[in-house]
């Protein structure tokens, strides 16, 4: 008795200082939230956390509206909205994977990813395609056809004549690159391609590889050391290939006159910015994202060679032409292959996302077998499935209403896992199986039903064992929960509600209105002279916008451009401040370009609309509406803070 007595105030003890050392922050309908957890979450939303009154206390303020419809949501029953509850476990799954690993796996192959990553493999490949639910007939046919191509290799053929030949390559783009892939590193082919390229000699062919595409012959054709990556911009000139030829000539004229701008010292910058056909970066300068080793993005082969073939930061090229048109790179920055210890983080989230995770994973479940005391019992278990499975199974409508036991075919950690379990597994995974022996495919089957099943458990135990998880779990919850309730009850209703808009807009007709407009004719002139030249052309009535560009534009196509609109004049920057009458103004200078000026007509400051103002008034609308929410949800709902806890955060 006095043990048992021991016992419970041990508990006790324990349970009140994990308490103090945890306490209560926050209360929101009638749910606690602790300081450890609030902490968390304001940590993960404030890159640079401040812990002063003002900053805290404004944080707080979202955050109670964040938890005030959270809670809303959740008496509205939205956590168990069938859809709601799929979408959640879809991200259960996702978000398990990196816990579902063997780290010691992990780490292996994350240092030997970046061995690879030190340096470029250059390969040439064949391929012929094959199903991955293929019959073993239909895949041993396949590598016989392949291993065939490779011995005509091997007897002196040409590995670029094989794969272009007729009964050659399956890999549509051998015709026009005879197989060859160019340089790549780590994680930029899938996984068995890229370990038989690393591990297959300069000059050398691989044997066979099986990928989830059919099978490969590689040729590895050269090695390199890791150029790192690059940051460049460019200045595009578009010419589709199939152009005509006046159409090439003319662009050939635009990217040369272009460079010349630059060698007679105008700025890369605001080059790119007025002329790059590139709408992806033109607004930036013609700044590129990151391209080189271990970067997502690619650039063809010879945009990628000139670039890294700049030797200093600010050199550019001479006009290159690649499938996309004309091009002159700038080199901004170039950073070598980055310390195995700054790439870590990020290789270990490729490594989990790559195939390389199933070699991870299988490593994992032989260790869970251990912890939890994994017990097989299939070898009476699997006999029914042997004799009982038919063809029927290959087109699903094989069903196991015959089976009558439920034998014990594996204990994890006390659980069993019996025969019935396998046959619904078996009913609902028949597609894409492979024709093959009954008993070696139950024997397939009984591995990844074992192997999910004893994941699945594991995933169970998830937020027991990691509080980390526990709380990204939270997170997503939360998350999925406010976007669906904001959606019924703020952005759709804002939408829907017709009558409530109109009214809204009525209430409101003040904001929304038009200032003064130009229903005008911008000429934007490449330089004075050429301004003076338009304006006197337009001062004739007869003369149109299409003649005025033909003249101008006829030796170079950077000389003018023209824009017709009704331009709100206070919002166009070259527009407002401008004394323009209706009519053709005089022409004038603004952040370097010339303007030449028709104003048809001046359209005085009015009301809009509401079908003018539709977007700004539904925005507003949402704003209105949810802003009233939230007055119901504060009066529904308490909402206590514990100030002594709160302002102590950052102690």
């Amino acid at each position: 008795m006095n043990n048992y007595k021991l016992l419970i105030l041990f508990f006790l003890i324990n349970f009140s200082l994990s308490a103090q050392s945890d306490p209560v922050i926050l209360e929101v309908a009638g749910e606690k939230v602790t300081k450890s957890e609030f902490l968390q979450i304001y940590l993960k939303n404030n890159n640079s956390p401040k812990y002063d009154k003002t900053s805290l206390d404004e944080y707080m303020v979202l955050f109670k509206k964040f938890k005030l419809k959270v809670a809303e949501a959740e008496a509205l029953g939205y956590d168990t909205i069938p859809r709601l509850r799929k979408e959640l476990d879809g991200y259960k799954k996702q978000l398990s994977t990196p816990y579902l690993t063997d780290s010691e796996m992990n780490e292996y192959l994350v240092k030997e990813a970046y061995g690879r990553m030190e340096n470029e493999i250059r390969a040439s490949h064949i391929l012929l395609r094959l199903d991955l639910d293929a019959s073993p007939m239909d895949s041993a046919k396949v590598y016989a056809r392949i291993m065939a191509l490779r011995k005509r290799i091997i007897s002196g053929e040409e590995f670029e004549t094989v794969a272009k030949s007729k009964m050659g390559s399956e890999d549509p783009s051998a015709a026009q690159n005879s197989g060859d892939l160019g340089y790549f590193t780590a994680f930029q082919m899938v996984s068995p391609f890229e370990d038989a390229a690393y591990n297959t000699a300069v000059g050398e062919i691989s044997m066979p590889i099986r990928t989830k595409f059919g099978y490969h012959l590689v040729k590895v054709t050269g090695k390199r050391e890791a150029r790192g990556t690059i940051s460049a911009a460019h200045i595009m000139i578009a010419s589709p290939k199939d152009s005509d030829e006046e159409q090439k000539q003319n662009d050939k004229r635009k990217i040369d006159e272009l460079y010349a701008k630059l060698k007679n010292g105008e700025s890369f910058e605001s080059i790119a910015k007025q002329f790059s056909d590139d709408p992806s970066t033109n607004s930036k300068g013609g700044v590129l994202p990151l391209f080189g080793t271990g970067t997502t993005t690619r650039m063809v082969t010879n945009f990628e060679d000139v670039a890294f073939s700049l030797e200093n930061d600010g050199d550019y090229s001479e006009p290159i032409q690649t499938d996309f048109g004309w091009h002159i790179i700038k080199r901004l920055n170039l950073t070598p292959l980055a310390s195995f210890e700054s790439m870590k983080k990020e290789l270990q989230t490729k490594v989990n996302r790559d195939e390389r995770a199933k070699k991870t994973q299988d490593s994992f479940v032989r260790k869970l077998k251990v912890e939890y005391n994994y017990k097989s019992k299939t070898k009476r278990g699997l006999k029914w499935f042997e004799k009982n499975l038919d063809s029927t199974y290959f087109a699903g409508i094989w069903k196991a209403d015959k089976l009558k036991s439920n034998k014990v075919l594996f204990i994890l950690d006390g659980e069993k896992f019996r025969q019935q379990d396998f046959a619904k597994y078996l009913t609902s995974n028949y597609r894409g199986t492979a024709k093959e022996s009954l008993k070696n495919l139950v024997a397939k089957k009984y591995v990844s039903f074992e192997k999910e099943r004893i994941l699945s458990y594991e995933e169970t135990k998830l937020e027991i064992k990691y509080p980390a998880f526990k709380s990204l779990m939270q997170e997503y919850h939360d998350g999925i929960l406010l976007y669906e309730v904001m959606t019924d009850k703020v952005w759709n209703k804002a939408m829907k509600d017709s009558v409530g808009l109109a009214q809204f807009f009525e209430n409101n007709q003040a904001n929304y209105s038009w200032g003064t407009r130009f229903d005008a004719m911008v000429y934007e002139c490449l330089n004075e002279s050429i301004a003076n030249q338009v304006y006197k052309m337009i001062l004739n009535d007869t003369i149109n916008s299409k003649h005025v560009i033909e003249k101008i534009n006829k030796d170079s196509e950077l000389n003018l451009k023209v824009k017709t609109n009704k331009f709100e004049v206070s919002e166009v920057n070259y527009l407002k401040d401008q004394k323009l009458n209706a009519g053709v103004n005089k022409p004038y200078l603004f952040d370097g370009k010339y303007y030449v000026i028709k104003v048809n007509e001046i359209i005085p400051a009015s009301k809009k609309a509401l079908s003018e103002a539709k977007g700004a008034a539904i925005s507003d609308y949402q704003n209105y509406l949810e802003k009233e929410w939230l007055k119901e949800l504060e009066n529904k709902y308490t909402f206590k803070i514990y100030d002594e806890v709160f302002y102590s955060l950052g102690k």
